[in-house]
């Protein structure tokens, strides 16, 4: 593990300064530091790449090609200040055999590792659920892990009021069911970021989330008979 691979303070206090002038001029002016400050967050984001990769086959080719821009598409959004205050960027796991992905999202006092799956389409949410209502304790028995609570706590995501269409409001496992979304997120402080064990502690989340991973590819990569429909 190349604990020397660091975030050095700058990189969020670039961020705060810019969220204090979120204006293009402003931006234009620093853009050697940002430039400098978005090098250190590749060079992170692919030294973790690299060592992710170790465990799981990934589609995302480089750390660079991992982060995403820093400008905002303002075009259908009331908030119209040009750029993001944060580092984000994200890891593809490869083929439609393996399902979720890994986001980071690096904030000065908001920083967050995330996976699961923020829009499932109709298809993959009827079969997750159908899944969820034939057999909800193998997906309990991974929520309710050691290694799961320990660093995720609960499943997160938005969820209906009510039962989904086509399932009994009393089901037993209604509180899995009524999820629209599946993710799992890792809070960290501004000091655990910036410490030289950060890249070991990402990667240990991202691992972390396997198991999850692990179930939904195998739910979303074969039908309620448990035949592949790859």
């Amino acid at each position: 593990m190349k604990n020397q691979i660091i975030i050095p303070k700058s990189s969020l206090d670039f961020l705060y300064q810019l969220k204090q002038n979120n204006n293009k001029p402003w931006f234009e002016e620093n853009k050697p530091k940002y430039l400098i400050e978005l090098n250190h967050i590749e060079t992170f984001a692919e030294a973790l790449l690299q060592e992710l990769s170790k465990t799981d086959v990934l589609e995302t080719p480089s750390g660079k090609r991992s982060v995403y821009r820093i400008y905002r598409d303002i075009r259908f959004s009331k908030d119209k200040t040009p750029f993001k205050a944060y580092w984000g960027g994200s890891y593809k796991r490869a083929t439609s055999a393996r399902r979720g992905g890994y986001y980071f999202h690096i904030e000065k006092g908001n920083t967050s590792l995330i996976g699961g799956f923020w829009g499932p389409n109709a298809a993959d949410l009827k079969r997750i659920r159908s899944e969820f209502a034939h057999d909800p304790e193998t997906f309990k028995k991974i929520l309710n892990s050691k290694s799961f609570k320990s660093t995720f706590g609960v499943l997160q995501g938005e969820q209906l009021k009510t039962a989904p269409k086509g399932f009994d409001k009393d089901h037993e496992a209604i509180d899995l069911l009524r999820f629209k979304q599946y993710l799992i997120i890792k809070r960290f402080t501004d000091e655990e970021v910036l410490s030289p064990q950060f890249l070991e502690h990402a990667l240990e989340t991202f691992k972390n989330m396997r198991p999850f991973f692990d179930y939904m590819s195998e739910v979303l990569s074969t039908d309620i008979n448990g035949a592949s429909v790859l």
